[in-house]
């Protein structure tokens, strides 16, 4: 008999806990969740569908990336360049803010996910003045891979 009044407690307690059904329990739960707002890119329209681009631009750049560095095959669909000229964010000085800012159209998604970008330790994070990203990599970078290339040819 205890054993019974215990389990109908318990049932009578998880019941009155859990959230409510219907529309207002959807409004309930996602007030609490704050979804990130990237800002709108500069062209038209995206090179595929908002919703197809969201879940799919790092298959979509690695598929890229393959093309190009095994292949050679330089499309500008997919390419990352086309990507930050489009959906660069100026800062408060109006210059395109770097991958290291919070604002940065790439991060504004990444951080809330948690995910780490990589793209930008070899890439633009940002169009060069005149509309094109060029790439980023620094003197040490440069040196670095000049480096690494004579050892190969050694």
């Amino acid at each position: 008999m205890a054993k019974r009044f215990f389990i109908l407690l318990v049932l009578a307690v998880a019941v009155s806990l859990w959230p409510p059904s219907g529309p207002q329990a959807t409004d309930l739960l996602l007030a609490k969740i704050t979804v990130p707002k990237p800002a709108k890119g500069k062209g038209e329209r995206c090179v595929d569908d908002t919703d197809f681009m969201r879940r799919n631009h790092m298959s979509l750049l690695d598929h890229q990336r393959d093309k190009t560095v095994h292949r050679g095959d330089r499309t500008k669909r997919y390419s990352l360049k086309g990507c930050i000229d489009c959906h660069a964010v100026n800062g408060k000085d109006g210059v395109p803010v770097i991958a290291d800012n919070p604002k940065h159209f790439c991060r504004t998604c990444h951080d809330y996910a948690a995910v780490r970008i990589d793209c930008f330790q070899c890439h633009a994070s940002r169009p060069a003045p005149g509309g094109t990203a060029k790439a980023s990599a620094g003197k040490s970078n440069t040196a670095a891979l000049q480096s690494y290339l004579r050892g190969l040819e050694q």
